[in-house]
């Protein structure tokens, strides 16, 4: 029996927590997080006692941290990477940001949304300067286990976040307020088509705007079978980011121009975008 592939998973948040549950039955997988208890009886996977005991034990490991952590764990970790794979989901982080810190390493930046939750995800993906082909397929291999995957060339990882990344956000805020049924027929028969035309203007190929379009709206739809969608809308957005600069395009406005403004709040999620890339 072939030995399976050790991935540790730095941070068990909502994205964290989504990838190990989605890959744990083909993968050794190795968790930390700095806040002992969410990892606390978890099943299938092995809590490492330290972020060194985790980055010493995997082949690959995956910064799932908060966006105001992450510098600190690259300082923290980097004389301890040696040859590992690194892969990152971390928003407005590029790859030469992190060979800046981490030197001569192999990376991948993954931008994942929300539906990955549910295994209905779309994850964007791109590689770094050293990272090999083997590397990008290996990580897209990780992500197809929580939806759909796409990989990008790294210009384009902005534009991924401001769509498919923010857009679970958007067409909740536009939907509120409607019966389930109404929300779904919004989603499907406007906006879906509202959000490919946009990704084919952002510069997106046809086919990468309808994938793009197709499984965000169809894993946002899927999530309101749990979750409201005004509590959907809390979950991705977060202060400073995307999705709060989208929003800012839609609060406020009746239904219909809910819907008008949908590309609005796109383009403006994307200056956003560009913003905490430039930091």
């Amino acid at each position: 029996m072939a030995k399976k592939t050790k991935i540790g998973i730095i941070g068990y948040g909502n994205m964290g927590s989504a990838i190990a549950k989605g890959i744990a039955s083909k993968y050794e997988v190795f968790i930390f997080d700095k806040e002992a208890g969410k990892t606390k009886n978890i099943a299938k996977v092995k809590v490492a006692k330290s972020i060194f005991s985790l980055v010493d034990n995997v082949d690959a490991i995956i910064l799932a941290v908060k966006p105001q952590d992450f510098d600190a764990v690259l300082d923290e970790i980097k004389n301890s990477i040696d040859k590992k794979l690194v892969i990152s989901i971390a928003a407005g982080k590029s790859t030469k940001d992190m060979e800046g810190v981490l030197g001569k390493v192999r990376v991948i930046r993954v931008m994942p949304n929300l539906p990955a939750k549910i295994g209905k995800g779309m994850s964007c993906l791109c590689k770094g300067k050293f990272a090999t082909k083997a590397d990008l397929i290996f990580a897209k291999k990780i992500f197809n286990f929580i939806g759909k995957t796409l990989i990008l060339k790294e210009r384009m990882i902005d534009a991924a976040t401001a769509s498919s990344g923010s857009g679970p956000g958007f067409e909740s805020q536009i939907v509120s307020g409607q019966t389930l049924d109404e929300a779904r027929r919004i989603a499907q028969e406007e906006l879906m088509p509202l959000l490919r035309d946009t990704c084919i203007r952002m510069g997106f190929s046809h086919d990468e705007a309808q994938l793009l379009a197709t499984a965000t709206t169809t894993g946002t739809i899927t999530m309101w079978n749990t979750i409201m969608p005004e509590d959907l809308v809390r979950q991705v957005a977060s202060k400073g980011g995307t999705t709060e600069a989208g929003l800012k395009k839609l609060k406020g406005k009746t239904l219909q121009n809910r819907k008008k403004f949908f590309p609005d709040a796109i383009w403006a999620a994307l200056k956003r975008a560009k913003e905490l890339s430039r930091r």
